[in-house]
């Protein structure tokens, strides 16, 4: 990769061959551009997760802020969805989270967030591209530089938020014992105290935050084949497993069984519907599982569906007064912690809905109307992927399509979705069927046919 990935999504790369600090800097820059002049009058604050290249990239992004004239809090390594809760308790201008989420450890990057404590819209992402192309940017004179300080304290307000959405004194009596698998990652530093205050008996995987990944970091069922196994010796009531910047969350039964990322949304929503006292609109993305459709349609609320990426979900939420939202690789959104996809609010609701049901995990996993999805992903160029579009559409020309977001196509009781990723040179198909027979042909027909343009 000689280039780095830069969308509307953040900034990814290979640090030393597409990433370095000077290109962070300026990244830095343009988004320090990009807010308003009438906004400069509070802090960026930058976090990070555990990854060894975290502290060089935070102390040459910090620089660049202070000399637009920011000051900086910075908070080390902490889990994303704690920096949208931390901008907005702090009264920050921004944030910036450094992480490059589920990639290998050769890489990092950056996500941004506006002062509302979420990551910032497609528009304002093109804003900061436009900037950063353009290379000018303005500089204050030697008085007016900005400062840096340490933020004291990083997780307790982030922890109230997530435990004010749970009946903390019924989780407590029950005691349930938790394995988390952190992977070395942000995760642990907030979720030790979260299953503290929740009196869990438990156990870390990876708790020491410093990026040396004991597996590869996408926490999918290949991926954590190990950790189901040291799960079932410790005798767990359920396993949760993060990535690196912990904001998403797969789960593993009390029998070792992978329930995967798209039930981790489905188990949340299903339980924050059957507390809410009213009705409303949910969010979910074009990718997710519609496990959540049906449980919406159960709870008589109405379930929007948008683009895939965080910041489309959550200006649909916004948008439309949702009271719940998401996406399917393990990212729960609830509007009363923030607009950001948090593997906290994943965990504890999780274990509230298990103790308020008096239900094992596995038994809540059965409960949700069952559908199979598979998922993968096959390397192509950018600009071959309007010409796969067309000839998937041509090919299935019994279902329904629709390029919201990349190439969508809607069968009678299934659908495909092929689109490009706006963080790495791939190509994702998703597949979901009443079948994993059914929903893995629709994934191999289409890679087959990707895979003669390459």
């Amino acid at each position: 990769m000689s280039k780095p990935i830069i969308s509307v999504s953040g900034l990814r790369g290979i640090v030393g061959e597409s990433l370095d600090p000077i290109l962070a800097s300026r990244y830095a820059l343009a988004f320090a551009e990009s807010l308003d002049s009438d906004n400069r009058t509070g802090a960026v604050l930058i976090g990070r997760d555990g990854r060894e290249t975290g502290p060089m990239f935070a102390d040459a992004i910090a620089a660049a802020l202070m000399s637009a004239g920011f000051n900086v809090l910075y908070a080390d390594v902490c889990a994303t969805p704690t920096v949208g809760v931390l901008v907005r308790e702090l009264n920050c201008s921004g944030g910036i989270q450094i992480s490059a989420s589920h990639n290998p450890p050769e890489y990092n990057g950056m996500k941004l967030f506006g002062l509302d404590g979420r990551v910032i819209s497609a528009s304002e992402g093109q804003m900061v591209i436009d900037l950063y192309e353009k290379n000018q940017f303005s500089f204050v004179p030697y008085s007016k530089i900005g400062t840096r300080a340490a933020v004291a304290d990083t997780t307790s307000a982030h922890l109230k938020s997530v435990l004010a959405t749970v009946d903390v004194e019924s989780i407590k009596k029950r005691k349930l014992k938790v394995v988390l698998d952190s992977n070395r990652g942000a995760g642990s530093l907030l979720a030790k105290q979260l299953f503290k205050a929740l009196d869990c008996q438990f156990e870390i995987l990876g708790d020491s935050p410093d990026g040396q990944f004991e597996h590869v970091p996408e926490p999918t069922a290949e991926n954590l084949k190990g950790v189901a196994a040291r799960a079932k010796d410790f005798g767990a009531d359920v396993v949760f497993c993060q990535d690196p910047d912990a904001d998403r969350l797969a789960i593993i039964d009390e029998l070792g069984n992978y329930i995967g990322e798209e039930y981790t949304l489905a188990i949340t929503l299903r339980h924050a519907l059957s507390k809410s006292e009213k009705t409303g609109n949910v969010v979910i993305n074009c990718a997710t599982s519609r496990m959540s459709v049906d449980i919406a349609e159960e709870f008589d609320c109405n379930c929007i569906v948008s683009a895939v990426g965080e910041a489309n979900v959550t200006n649909e939420m916004i948008s439309n007064a949702a009271i719940y939202g998401g996406e399917g690789n393990g990212g729960p959104i609830d509007p009363r912690v923030g607009y950001v996809r948090d593997s906290f609010v994943a965990m504890a609701q999780t274990m509230d809905a298990m103790v308020k049901n008096d239900l094992a995990i596995s038994t809540l996993a059965s409960a949700i109307p069952s559908y199979e999805i598979v998922k993968d992903k096959i390397q192509l160029d950018k600009e071959k992927v309007p010409t796969a579009f067309d000839l998937l559409e041509k090919h299935f020309a019994d279902a329904k399509p629709n390029r919201m977001d990349g190439l969508r196509l809607d069968f009678t009781d299934s659908w495909l979705l092929i689109r490009a990723s706006n963080t790495e040179p791939i190509v994702r198909v998703i597949a979901e069927a009443k079948t994993s027979d059914a929903a893995m042909s629709l994934v191999e027909t289409s890679k087959e046919m990707i895979a003669n343009l390459v």
